[in-house]
């Protein structure tokens, strides 16, 4: 039996010779990957093909090996002076159509917070990021930017977290906020976490610039989650076993492995867990005073 040559995917065949470049456009710190014909230095802006059309991005990375499964843009070419006073041109038109918009939104009374208007680069496609909490008609304002535009309008829909991400804005800590630095997908964020680090449950403490729950309560979760594995619960029933002082167990100190432990003589007593035995759970009768 003779073997043939073994076959080559046409997609293989089409990624011979290029390299993936992760690039970041400007108002999202994500990486999207593009093929390239040639490497480009991290920092080189580059013009690139995406979902929407030409843009233009910076080289965030060094060069990779595309793969078979990947899903990727197209870098065009090094952004030239032209390429990049046109955008810079766009960027401008932008901001001043963004604060156009956003007057004629109040004048109508329309619910809505225009949010970003960005062109491509080929000026063919102009996109309205907006944020409204209801669904709400928007054809009204195709009128005012025909005046100023013959692109063609898409309007799209941000949340809150997605606000902040094209916005930027300063975190509690000082520091831009995560969504609008690094931040490369939205996790899920839940009140748990804020619990499992022992934090005051205040709204005003725990929420970011968006109105949500702040992202970094994520970062330290699984550590948090380790740590309370060597301590007892809350409320447990527990005895010291320096002191013989027993009684029950009411703040864990993860990061430095104690707990706050309130005695029955009334006292509140700071103690490594390591010293600490749990005590019994007393048995409960049968009568009509056993404890429910």
């Amino acid at each position: 039996m003779c073997l043939g040559s073994p076959r080559v995917s046409p997609r293989r065949d089409i990624l011979r010779g290029v390299v993936v470049l992760p690039v970041r456009f400007e108002r999202s710190p994500r990486l999207h990957a593009m093929l390239s014909a040639e490497p480009h230095a991290v920092g080189t802006r580059v013009v690139v093909q995406g979902k929407r059309g030409p843009e233009v991005a910076t080289v965030r990375g060094e060069a990779s090996t595309p793969s078979d499964n990947g899903r990727y843009g197209t870098v065009l070419r090094a952004a030239g002076p032209e390429d990049l006073a046109r955008w810079d041109d766009l960027f401008r038109q932008g901001e001043d159509l963004k604060w156009l918009l956003r007057a004629r939104a109040r004048e109508r009374r329309l619910p809505v917070k225009i949010v970003a208007v960005e062109f491509t680069l080929d000026e063919s496609l102009v996109t309205i990021s907006y944020s409204a909490e209801d669904r709400i008609e928007l054809g009204s304002l195709i009128a005012d930017l025909r005046n100023h535009t013959r692109a063609r309008v898409n309007f799209a829909a941000v949340g809150p977290r997605e606000q902040a991400q094209m916005i930027g804005t300063l975190g509690a800590c000082g520091r831009e906020n995560c969504s609008s630095n690094h931040l490369q997908e939205f996790a899920p964020v839940s009140i748990r976490m804020a619990r499992d680090q022992q934090l005051p449950l205040n709204p005003e403490k725990l929420s970011g610039p968006c109105g949500r729950l702040l992202c970094c309560l994520q970062y330290e979760h699984t550590q948090y989650l380790e740590l309370l594995g060597d301590l007892p619960r809350k409320n447990a029933r527990v005895c010291h076993e320096g002191s013989g002082a027993c009684g029950k167990v009411t703040k864990l100190h993860p990061l430095t492995g104690t707990v706050d432990v309130h005695t029955e003589q009334g006292m509140l007593l700071g103690v490594p867990a390591a010293e600490l035995r749990r005590m019994p759970d007393a048995p409960q009768g049968k009568g009509k005073n056993a404890e429910a």
